[in-house]
């Protein structure tokens, strides 16, 4: 019998999720649940590299696994469990920290654009370090594929960086990581098409998976319709909408035709009818937080079991026994 590789992929609780979200990982999760051994992580350690506030952190978390749920992932098939809960990651983290310098952290580009549009004066050490720990987390659970953006391909490398050396200096244990790139490109900001849809340049710059209809429509109305703003609502089109229609619409723009207005219009009906279904799966779930709850101690329990084998063999290796 062949065994399954697996995958370990997660996502920092930090708020409401949106279709960038979707379109650039949980669509492709719930495909590869399929093919692959997956564990969900719930990165809520991680949370605390950018925002020491924890008042959100469990509330955010039980909601965005219900959204991960409604979207289709199977928690029979996909484990789903609380970074937090699992203390090997933060010792494996240790270890880690101790095979890497700090210049090499420095020089990350993801930290220095967080840096920059979080407005950042001063960068913590759990912030520099995010990309250690982040390496514990994959391949605490030998994880041999992550799938990821282009934008997150840096992380990984790190990560891959960090085996070879664990490997090298202790002797083979982890296995080379793989990355599966998303098929999708990055979604890009309504109010700023130069950017990625992120939280942190504002509500208005993306649609949430749990907008109503009257945000939704007032967020794609008010979106930048400059060239480059439209070729950004025509690719949002090409992802929600019929595939004929797009293309006619993307005709219609290289000939100067194409009203703005009409396109927004068609978009804001191809996404609220893509969220209809979504939100309704989505208030099932929270009628029954019992549920939920109950899923994710499943999770934490089939993630210990794995966490405390490996680490297990780890400290053996490095001669922590």
């Amino acid at each position: 019998m062949v065994m399954k590789k697996r995958i370990l992929s997660g996502m920092r609780p930090t708020g409401k999720l949106h279709i960038g979200h979707y379109v650039g990982a949980l669509e492709n999760w719930v495909k590869l649940q399929e093919e692959y051994e997956s564990y969900h992580l719930i990165a809520d350690y991680h949370v605390l590299t950018t925002n020491l506030s924890t008042d959100e952190i469990y509330n955010n978390s039980i909601e965005m696994v219900i959204d991960w749920l409604a979207s289709g992932l199977d928690h029979l098939k996909s484990p789903i469990f609380r970074q937090s809960q699992i203390k090997e990651h933060a010792e494996l983290f240790l270890i880690y920290s101790m095979l890497i310098t700090t210049a090499r952290l420095e020089r990350n580009p993801t930290v220095k654009e967080q840096v920059r549009d979080l407005n950042i004066e001063n960068v913590i050490y759990g912030h520099l370090g995010y990309p250690v720990l982040q390496a514990a987390d994959i391949l605490l659970y030998k994880g041999e594929v992550v799938p990821v953006g282009e934008d997150q391909l840096q992380h990984l490398e790190l990560s891959c960086k960090l085996a070879r050396k664990f490997n090298h200096r202790y002797g083979q244990f982890f296995a080379e990581i793989q990355p599966i790139l998303s098929p999708t490109p990055r979604l890009m900001s309504l109010n700023n098409p130069e950017k990625k849809m992120s939280k942190s340049l504002g509500e208005k710059s993306y649609v949430a998976i749990r907008d109503s209809k009257d945000i939704v429509s007032q967020k794609i109305k008010k979106a930048v319709a400059d060239k480059k703003g439209v070729e950004n609502l025509l690719t949002l089109y090409s992802y929600f909408g019929q595939n004929k229609k797009y293309q006619q619409m993307k005709t219609d723009f290289k000939a100067g035709k194409l009203m703005n207005a009409n396109l927004k219009d068609e978009l804001t009906k191809v996404i609220l009818g893509f969220l209809e279904p979504l939100q309704k799966k989505i208030a099932t779930y929270q009628k029954n937080p019992q549920t939920v709850n109950k899923i994710i101690t499943q999770g934490n329990q089939q993630a210990q079991k794995i966490a405390d084998q490996n680490l297990t063999e780890i400290k053996k290796i490095v001669g922590l026994r």
